[in-house]
Order: structure tokens, then sequence, then C-alpha cells
């Protein structure tokens, strides 16, 4: 185990206190109750995940994580936040969801204990929040097999994700709660692209995800001005 985790005690302790509403498709994260399908699809069309060895990077309660074991991979879901990897748990026993465990470890350590293990690593959702994104890209790249996909999503920074990832959906829609992002913490595609491939990940694929609070409907698109995602390669051997 590490001296040093790569968490923000403050983003732990704020993720943990909703972690009883996480599978409330109401609650604060009706967001990703609704986006998983989108991100699901996304994922499998590039890297096919039946019978794959598949880790989800900061799980949370296991939206992710659950639905790529239901299409058939062997998944791992890890975290740093104990009370929300209990309920991703509960969740998996309560609905007999096959072939998904967790564990409380961070992606540095299990780097260090299993690397060039999975055929995907997925980390949604996540980056913004932790002190040392670049070290989690590394552990990410480090977990892949050679010729493996790794799967990022975060939110860009500029003055338009601050209007609609901050103000728009935290202060006026109520999307989300007060506070859960931290504009200085966004991350430009640019720099992930370039910490991907200092980490030895090539980019192959880019998806924005765009949102329209009319009609309160998600769509994939090539607009990566706010929220997006990246598909990553780790070369073959």
């Amino acid at each position: 185990m590490s001296d040093h985790i790569n968490a923000d005690p403050a983003e732990l302790a704020k993720f943990s206190a909703l972690a009883h509403r996480w599978w409330d498709p109401e609650s604060e994260f009706r967001p990703l109750h609704q986006i998983n399908p989108l991100r699901l699809e996304w994922i499998n069309g590039i890297s096919p995940l039946e019978g794959q060895q598949v880790l989800d990077v900061g799980c949370g309660g296991g939206i992710l994580s659950d639905s790529m074991a239901r299409k058939g991979a062997q998944v791992t879901g890890i975290d740093l936040a104990s009370k929300s990897l209990r309920i991703a748990q509960l969740h998996a026993l309560e609905t007999g969801t096959p072939h998904v465990q967790y564990r409380e470890v961070s992606v540095e350590d299990l780097a260090a204990e299993v690397p060039g293990t999975f055929d995907t690593v997925t980390c949604m959702e996540m980056l913004e929040h932790v002190p040392d994104p670049a070290s989690v890209i590394q552990a990410c790249a480090r977990l892949v097999k050679p010729g493996g996909w790794v799967f990022f999503s975060t939110i860009n920074r500029n003055a338009k994700a601050f209007m609609l990832a901050v103000v728009g959906a935290e202060y006026i829609l109520g999307m989300l709660p007060k506070g859960t992002h931290e504009y200085a913490k966004f991350i430009k595609p640019s720099e992930l692209a370039s910490a991907s491939r200092l980490a030895g990940l090539d980019i192959v694929h880019s998806r924005g995800l765009e949102y329209n609070p009319l009609t309160k409907r998600y769509w994939l698109s090539a607009d990566t001005s706010v929220n997006y995602m990246l598909a990553a390669r780790r070369a073959a051997v």
C-alpha cells in the first residue's frame, strides 16, 4: 500500500454522504443513470465487452460496472469511498448481477499489484475529482494489456463548460448538488491527450456528450467543448 493516496478527503466524504442514493434514478445521480446507456454502448462498440476482463476506476455505486457485467464482462470496480462500494456490492447481490466484484483500493496500488491484467479500463467522471489526474492516467495505462483500451471521461475547462457544468447544472437547474465540481480541476482534451501519450496510450476516438435542458435529453456528438470522452489504446507488443 502506498503512503500517499491520490484522493481528496473532502471529495470522498461528499460522495460517501450521498452513497445511499446512488441507485435512485431520481436522485442527485440521475444524470449518471441517464448517460450510462450512451457511454456503455460507446465503450462496447469500440471494445466489445463480452468475455473481457474489465476494470472500472472510480466506480462509485457501480452504475457503469454493473451494466458492463451485464454485457458479459468480468468486471472489477474500484473506489476509495467505502460507503459507495458497499452500496455497489449490495446492489449486485440484490439484483443478481453476475461477474462483478468491488475493491477498496487506489488505482496506483492496483497497478503495482496486477499490471497488464485488463482488456479494458474505464475511468469515467473521476479525473476532475482527484489531486493528481496524471497519476491516475499512468496507472490506468499500466493496468491495461498491450493492445487493450482505456476510456476516460471528464469535463473541458473553458467558459462554456463553467457556465453549463457548474453554474447551469449545479445552481440554475439543480441537476447536481452545489459544489460537485471545482472549475480549476476541469481538464482540456489536449491536456488529457498529452498525459495519455506520456503514459504510453494513443488517443483513437473522442466523443462529446450534450444535454438539452428543455427536452432533458442527452446525446453523443462531435462537440467536446463541455463533457467529453476519449478512447485510448495501449500499443500492442
